[in-house]
C-alpha cells in the first residue's frame, strides 16, 4: 500500500488531505504536527475578537475527529527531527515513519526584530492557535496594546482590538499603513479610519527596547518616545520555514522551490502553502494555497496536474475601511493611478505601456472586485 505523509495541520496540510481523500480513500495517510492538530481558520485569528470568538470556539474539529474524517493517523505535539531522502523516511522525536510521497506544509514563522530591554522576551506574536490562546489570556490583564508593524496583520489586529475598547498604538519603520500594498490615498484613508477608532500611530519609527515598568511595560522608540503597554504584539511579518528542507538538501529560495506540480528538487517530496515557492512565486495567501492543494491532490492520486494561478485579490479584514488589494505578483516597474470617489478609492497599478498589473479597491468600490480582476492577467498559466 502506498504511504503519503504530510507535515503540518494548518490550512495547507488539512486542505490537501481533504482534497486527496476525495480522490483516494485507500492510501495510508499520516499527518504530523507540532501542535494539537485542531482544524481552524488561521485567517480568523486577526478578527476573532469582534466576532466574539475564543481560541476554543475557533476550533472546527479536533485531531481525533479529523483523523476519523480523513481516515488518517495524526501525530500531534510531534517534532520532525530529520528527513532521510535516501531511505525515504521521516524521523520524529518519537518514531521513524516511512513514506512513498512526502508533503511539506509546515508553514512560516514570525520574523523577530532586534529589540533590547529586560522585557523583550515578553513580546508576543500570533501565528497559530496556541499563540492566540496566550494573546487572549494576556488581554484579560490589560488592554494597552503596542503593535509593531503597520502591515496587513498589524492593521487587522488594530481594527479587531478596537472592538473591545483596547488602547492601541502602531509602530512601523514605514511612512504609511500597508506600505507594501497600498498607494498613498488609500493608505492615508485607512490610517484616518483606524485613528477614528482610537488607534495612534508612530510611523517612520521603530521599537528599540521593551522594559518592565511600574505599570506594565515601557516601550522605547528610536526617536526617544516612550509608550506604556500591557501587551506588545509583533506583527512584522512571516518567513517561510525552510529548516527541514534545507537539512534534507532540498533546493530553497524564498520558499521551498517547487515546480508547477508542487514537486521539489527531490522527486518524492512536495511542498505547498506558506513554505512553498511555486516557480518564481512565493504567495503566502489563502487562494493560492487552495489552488495548489487541489492540483497537488490530483497529482498525488495519479493524475498529473499543474497548478494555475489566476489573479487572486486579497481581502483586508479592516471593517472600518473595507479594502481589496490585488498586488502584482512579481516585482515590476510601474506606478499607481488613484481615483478618489465618494464611495472610496479605485487604484490601478500600470506599467510603462499602461497595462494594468494590479489594483486596489476600498470602501463601497470593493463590489467591483470581479470586474477589476478581469483586467489583470493570470499570475501563473
Amino acid at each position: 500500500m502506498s504511504r503519503l505523509v504530510i507535515i503540518g495541520t494548518g490550512l495547507a496540510g488539512y486542505t490537501l488531505a481533504r482534497e486527496f481523500r476525495k480522490r483516494d480513500q485507500d492510501t495510508e495517510l499520516t499527518i504530523i504536527t507540532r501542535d494539537d492538530g485542531s482544524s481552524y481558520s488561521k485567517p480568523m485569528l486577526s478578527n476573532a475578537l469582534e466576532k466574539g470568538k475564543s481560541a476554543d470556539t475557533l476550533v472546527m474539529a479536533n485531531a481525533e475527529k479529523m483523523a476519523t474524517d480523513l481516515n488518517a493517523r495524526i501525530l500531534t505535539r510531534t517534532d520532525v527531527a530529520n528527513i532521510d531522502t535516501t531511505e525515504n523516511n521521516v524521523t520524529t522525536d518519537k518514531q521513524t515513519i516511512p513514506y512513498d510521497q512526502l508533503v511539506l506544509a509546515n508553514g512560516a514563522y514570525t520574523i523577530s526584530a532586534p529589540i533590547g530591554g529586560n522585557a523583550s522576551e515578553q513580546i508576543i506574536s500570533v501565528n497559530n492557535l496556541d499563540d492566540y490562546r496566550i494573546f487572549r489570556s494576556q488581554l484579560e490583564i490589560g488592554k494597552r496594546v503596542v503593535i509593531i508593524g503597520a502591515g496587513l496583520i498589524g492593521c487587522e489586529f488594530a481594527n479587531d482590538l478596537s472592538s473591545i475598547g483596547a488602547e492601541i498604538s502602531i509602530v512601523d519603520l514605514a511612512e504609511q499603513a500597508l506600505g507594501r500594498l497600498l498607494p498613498t490615498t488609500a493608505a492615508d484613508t485607512l490610517k484616518e479610519k483606524l485613528s477614528a477608532l482610537g488607534v495612534t500611530w508612530q510611523l517612520d519609527n521603530a521599537v528599540t527596547e521593551v522594559n518592565k515598568g511600574d505599570d506594565g511595560l515601557v516601550v522605547s522608540l528610536k526617536d526617544g518616545t516612550t509608550l506604556n503597554a500591557d501587551i506588545v504584539l509583533s506583527a512584522i511579518g512571516l518567513r517561510a520555514d525552510l529548516t527541514l528542507a534545507e537539512t534534507a538538501g532540498i533546493d530553497t529560495g524564498r520558499g521551498i522551490m517547487v515546480d508547477r506540480f508542487l514537486r521539489s528538487s527531490n522527486e518524492h517530496i512536495y511542498a505547498l502553502g506558506d513554505c512553498a515557492q511555486v516557480e518564481d512565486l512565493h504567495l503566502p495567501f489563502v487562494m493560492p494555497l487552495m489552488n495548489a492543494a487541489r492540483a497537488l491532490a490530483a497529482t498525488l492520486s495519479g493524475e498529473q496536474t499543474a497548478v494555475n494561478y489566476p489573479a487572486m485579490p486579497v481581502v483586508v479584514k479592516t471593517p472600518c475601511y473595507p479594502i481589496i488589494v490585488c498586488p502584482p505578483p512579481r516585482p515590476v516597474e510601474g506606478a499607481w493611478d488613484e481615483e478618489q470617489t465618494d464611495g472610496g478609492v479605485r487604484a490601478t497599478y500600470k506599467d510603462a505601456d499602461n497595462k494594468v498589473l494590479g489594483f486596489v479597491l476600498t470602501g463601497d468600490l470593493t463590489r467591483e472586485r470581479m470586474a477589476m480582476s478581469k483586467l489583470v492577467d493570470d499570475w501563473l498559466v
